[in-house]
């Protein structure tokens, strides 16, 4: 795996080995420039009616495009399914939206080389892959009727999920999905002209969780309820970088509905049977905390070392290795009859201000881990998973829910929040 976000995850304790053997990629992102055959092949289960890892047709022909990223509001989801939808002509109104599993090998960013949404490229990276995709299915199709009707391929045309000949003969994607299943996927099936579109760059294209979400039957991570399952909530020390020095829990432990009270790497967690006890015994913990290695520095502070750093002032040992320079400013800058612009630009820091909290549900059964929640890395949250389980990330489960906003909070390459929980399930 090649690009800045290989360098950073390095720089970060998580080792390219980790990345290749224990996310099981090839090449940074194995589907990525491989022809529509490796494509729609890929991977060594298939369900039935599946058509690769991205569509999933149904008897009935309704199709699923199955989604590498995470929705988290910013709207990805309804502009994949566009994607594929064009290509293969399909019924807009029938097109439904499935959210990838956990599976760097087939569901890897193609800009980050990991299974992970941000960056804003969810559409970019996937661009190609789903056009080449949902192409090589039409074409699937299309050579399927061509032989059930005895006619060239070149005089079927298709529609709303509906394959057609001029004869007046026409067949559903779901009356011909057994023998379009049969057909090997073409190597180089012929795109669409932009031109020709009739989804994409149109408002036909209407989100596909709008209704979900307005009604309350789109799932996120607090409508799970698991079996026996516990709530908990974790106290953190009031500056990044504090550790936990003392705690006395004795007053949380008495709050009705608690059940356990114990320190995690990074704070103390309070195990309840609901969030109104979790959060109850919370603020009846006693805490003293060690801020000897705590960020203490003031914003403004921050910013005047920002400034050092870009005035080139900044700690001898910072390294931008996870960035690219092109070109050389200054030969541009003094070449004759240049015109130079200077400015600078401060913003704060600023809070992510997600509608939905944090929150993260965690099953551990011995080396056997399922996290439910919405992932905006997966790849990263199965690594440091398996890592406090002391597992290899295929033992890692993710089913990726619904996410009520991320701005990036979501990723991080600790997978903070994720990570307590599984701490806290282990215990």
């Amino acid at each position: 795996m090649n690009g800045p976000l290989s360098k950073l995850i390095a720089q970060d304790g998580v080792s390219r080995r980790d990345i290749v053997v224990g996310a099981t990629l090839v090449g940074g992102a194995l589907l990525v420039g491989c022809s529509p055959a490796e494509i729609m092949s890929a991977g060594s289960k298939v369900e039935v009616g599946a058509f690769g890892p991205f569509i999933k047709i149904a008897a009935d022909g309704a199709v699923t495009v199955i989604s590498k990223h995470v929705e988290f509001g910013q709207g990805n989801h309804a502009g994949l399914a566009a994607i594929v939808a064009e290509e293969l002509d399909a019924d807009w109104t029938r097109v439904r939206v499935e959210q990838a599993p956990a599976n760097a090998k087939l569901y890897a960013n193609g800009t980050a080389g990991v299974q992970l949404t941000g960056g804003s490229s969810a559409i970019s990276n996937s661009w190609d892959q789903l056009r080449k995709a949902g192409a090589a299915t039409r074409a699937m199709f299309v050579q399927a009727a061509a032989a059930k009707w005895s006619v060239p391929t070149g005089e079927i045309a298709v529609k709303d999920s509906v394959v057609s000949h001029a004869s007046g003969k026409t067949a559903g994607f779901g009356e011909l999905l057994a023998d379009a299943a049969k057909i090997t996927p073409p190597a180089n099936p012929a795109l669409k002209d932009p031109k020709t579109f009739t989804l994409i760059g149109t408002d036909r294209v209407r989100r596909k969780d709008s209704q979900a979400k307005s009604d309350g039957t789109a799932r996120f991570t607090q409508d799970v309820r698991l079996p026996d399952m516990l709530t908990a909530m974790v106290a953190h020390a009031p500056r990044f970088g504090g550790k936990v020095k003392s705690f006395d829990a004795a007053e949380a432990k008495k709050v009705p509905g608690v059940v356990d009270v114990f320190e995690i790497p990074t704070g103390v967690a309070v195990v309840a049977q609901n969030t109104y006890a979790a959060r109850m015994g919370r603020e009846a913990l006693k805490l003293e905390w060690n801020e000897d290695k705590a960020e203490k520095r003031s914003s403004s502070a921050i910013a005047s070392s920002f400034r050092d750093i870009a005035a080139g002032k900044g700690p001898a040992d910072l390294k931008w290795e996870g960035f690219d320079s092109k070109g050389d400013a200054a030969v541009i800058a003094n070449a004759k009859g240049a015109k130079v612009f200077e400015a600078t630009y401060e913003f704060p820091y600023l809070a992510h201000a997600t509608m939905e909290p944090m929150n993260c549900v965690a099953a551990v059964d011995g080396n056997k881990v399922k996290l439910t929640f919405g992932s905006q890395g997966q790849t990263l949250d199965q690594m440091n998973a398996a890592k406090i389980v002391g597992t290899l990330p295929g033992s890692v489960e993710i089913e990726t829910l619904f996410a009520g906003g991320s701005f990036g909070r979501r990723a991080t390459f600790q997978s903070d929040y994720a990570a307590e929980c599984v701490h806290i399930a282990k215990k």
